[in-house]
């Protein structure tokens, strides 16, 4: 298990699967209301990395999820500094219609994960 007072980068998977036809609108609320929270985040440097995934095709694999979002964490103490919501009353003045469209988002989603890694040495 990851030592909390470590200083190294910590990636975090955030999985989600949308709903049936929904995947497009889930994509335009990301990019719309979270992804400026994100680029705020780096730009701050409490992340170091933010990469947004999706399938190629569809039907790949097991098909558990429909979109990735990596996000690399500065260090341990960066997952647990959550100002997120203090952002997103700064960046957003119309906060009803923010909340509105998160809650929009998450409504469509049939599952949704976090995986935080764990860097395992190759040669032990």
């Amino acid at each position: 298990m990851a030592d909390p007072t470590t200083r190294q980068p910590i990636e975090v998977l955030y999985f989600y699967r949308t709903q049936w036809g929904t995947h497009d609108e889930f994509l335009r609320l990301f990019r719309r209301n979270h992804w400026p929270i994100l680029q705020h985040q780096l730009r701050a440097g409490r992340f170091t990395n933010v990469e947004l995934w999706a399938p190629r095709f569809h039907g790949d694999g097991r098909s558990d999820w429909d979109v990735l979002v990596s996000i690399t964490y500065r260090d341990w103490a960066a997952i647990q500094d959550h100002s997120d919501a203090h952002l997103a009353r700064e960046l957003y003045p119309d906060q009803e219609t923010f909340r509105a469209e998160e809650q929009r988002r998450f409504e469509i989603l049939d599952a949704h994960w976090d995986v935080v890694l764990e860097s395992q040495p190759l040669d032990a």
